[in-house]
């Protein structure tokens, strides 16, 4: 089997692609850089440039499944161009693959693409379910709703399509947990509004196993990706500086304070998402660090 992978060298990507090598799958991937572009075996690169509908068809050659992981970090400060560039990633890199899909010979059989959790609405209540339908009226919301909708049109071309709306990925190589560790190691960690925000998270060796589960078992259709046990952005905080063995005495910090920091993006740190992971459960995938001091235990050793 060959995989082809897009945003292949971000975090994500990067630990998936040695999950796949390990399990005997043969991995080709798009990237933008041609410094990036490898011709291994079982591994290569090749070069596509979605901005201006440029792409090299040969990625495609004997490929069965597509990962499509592209789209620019959204946790930067979200300026109108910067908000623009979000936007583009997600829904031009997937125009372009529809686009080559629709006019090569190929032999794909199913798209897994990235999407986000981020399209449920701001609740403390509410437990979020692949089938609700209600949008976010949020820029982020808006952004997966239109990312969603052009992984969609994949169907037209008799593929099947598998949408892993993704939560917080915990990982010690980057990304939200680094970010809120290094200020609690620092002495200086609190949690962020009411702390009562839910916040669902997933380590990152079961994101990367529920994309390849998902190839094994030929899913098809939406799955959040998020460990069975969310947790407030309190709880979050306290077990990593549990975890780290450093005391939280600061007040939790008012979101005025975050806005003036980081604009619109602070709606991330504020915005409560409780999202089941029960559809995954029902098919059958086993978390490997379904709790969050398990998985803290892991990262943070």
């Amino acid at each position: 089997m060959k995989v082809l992978i897009t945003g292949a060298t971000g975090l994500v990507g990067h630990e998936l692609i040695k999950t796949l090598l390990q399990n005997g799958i043969a991995v080709n991937y798009l990237t933008t850089s041609r410094k990036k572009i490898a011709k291994e075996t079982n591994y290569k690169g090749y070069y596509w440039n979605p901005l201006i509908g440029e792409i090299n068809e040969n990625a495609f050659d004997d490929v069965d499944v597509i990962i499509h992981l592209a789209g620019a970090n959204v946790a930067s400060r979200w300026t109108n161009n910067y908000k623009q560039e979000i936007l583009d990633s997600r829904t031009k890199t997937t125009r372009l693959l529809y686009k080559t899909l629709s006019k090569i010979k190929h032999q794909v059989v199913q798209v897994i693409s990235a999407s986000a959790i981020g399209i449920y609405p701001d609740s403390l209540n509410k437990v979020y379910k692949e089938d609700d339908d209600i949008v976010d009226d949020s820029f982020l919301g808006k952004v997966v709703s239109h990312w969603e909708s052009e992984v969609s049109k994949l169907e037209s071309l008799s593929i099947q399509v598998v949408k892993i709306r993704i939560g917080i990925v915990l990982s010690e190589k980057g990304g939200a947990l680094h970010k809120m560790a290094q200020p609690i190691k620092c002495g200086v960690g609190a949690s962020f509004g009411s702390g009562e925000q839910f916040q669902s998270w997933i380590h990152i060796q079961d994101l990367v196993s529920i994309f390849h589960f998902a190839i094994t078992h030929k899913l098809n259709g939406v799955y959040n990706a998020v460990s069975p046990y969310p947790v407030t952005n309190k709880e979050l905080t306290k077990a990593i500086a549990k975890q780290l063995e450093k005391p939280l005495f600061l007040p939790n910090i008012p979101k005025f304070v975050m806005k003036l920091i980081l604009g619109e993006m602070h709606e991330i740190l504020f915005t409560s998402q409780n999202a089941s992971a029960r559809k995954l459960l029902d098919k059958g995938y086993q978390f490997k660090f379904a709790s969050l001091d398990k998985a803290l235990q892991d990262l943070l050793k």
